[in-house]
């Protein structure tokens, strides 16, 4: 039980290390907009290849097949409001000026970055927290599963760290905050795990819903925000590489962690 909870703290180290290596980068405009291209092609993976079809066959289970698709796409929308509503909350940043001057307006792309990077962060946390549940059950039935399990998440919660690093220190915010807000999405993790040893376990219709959620809040991420910035880099050749390379990753990740699951 105590070594479910240290890997569930131990996977959540994986963002904070992709944090930490994208902070030694925060100068180079091309590693910023290839880290961003990267960020892209794993949320993407993710919400393909993990969110959706987890989300579908734990609430097919509890609600019927024609029921869990009507709520997928009810709580999607859900997300997606939600994220929006999180906008009034966040600095302004304008798509149409940012995207007129291509990038020459450092203050608007600042700001757009800077919130790419607060809502990429509150979405990691609520994913984590899930995630987290999910990697308790398994270590605690098969330890070595769990081990490994903690490998393949580990995988693709780098570039997320990446995601953290890139944005918010190209806007100009402080070292140490960043480091602070990179810290609290991967504790997020081990709350996960530390709900599911004090309650129990967690209903799963709940955990079906919660899903949904966060599958919202990473489709706004990744075509209101990351794909927005995409289309207008310069470099297009980088950015595809980066696409390609992200979704790669996750692919390579959820295999290992189907695997071992």
């Amino acid at each position: 039980m105590l070594i479910s909870l240290i890997l569930t703290l131990l996977v959540g180290l994986f963002i904070l290390i992709g944090t930490i290596y994208g902070l030694s980068y925060k100068n180079n405009k091309e590693f910023t907009d290839f880290s961003i291209s990267v960020a892209f092609g794993v949320i993407l993976g993710l919400i393909i290849l993990e969110i959706i079809p987890e989300c579908f066959s734990i609430l097919s289970d509890n609600v019927g097949t024609i029921r869990s698709i009507i709520s997928i796409i009810l709580l999607t929308l859900i997300g997606i409001i939600l994220l929006k509503i999180l906008d009034l909350f966040i600095p302004h940043h304008t798509h149409e000026a940012t995207h007129h001057h291509k990038h020459k307006d450092d203050s608007c792309h600042n700001n757009h970055l800077h919130h790419i990077g607060i809502i990429s962060s509150v979405a990691m946390i609520i994913h984590n927290i899930i995630e987290g549940m999910s990697l308790y059950l398994v270590s605690k039935s098969n330890i070595t599963s769990g081990m490994l399990l903690c490998v393949g998440i580990g995988l693709h919660n780098i570039p997320m760290g990446l995601i953290i690093a890139s944005t918010l220190s190209n806007s100009n915010y402080q070292k140490n905050k960043i480091i602070k807000i990179s810290l609290i999405v991967s504790v997020s993790t081990f709350v996960g795990g530390l709900f599911m040893w004090v309650l129990g376990g967690v209903n799963e219709l709940v955990e079906g819903v919660l899903l949904g959620i966060t599958l919202g809040m990473l489709v706004y991420i990744a075509i209101f925000e990351l794909l927005s910035q995409i289309c207008h880099m310069n470099n297009k050749k980088l950015a595809k590489i980066g696409v390609i390379g992200g979704f790669l990753l996750l692919i390579i990740s959820t295999i290992i962690e189907h695997f071992v699951g």
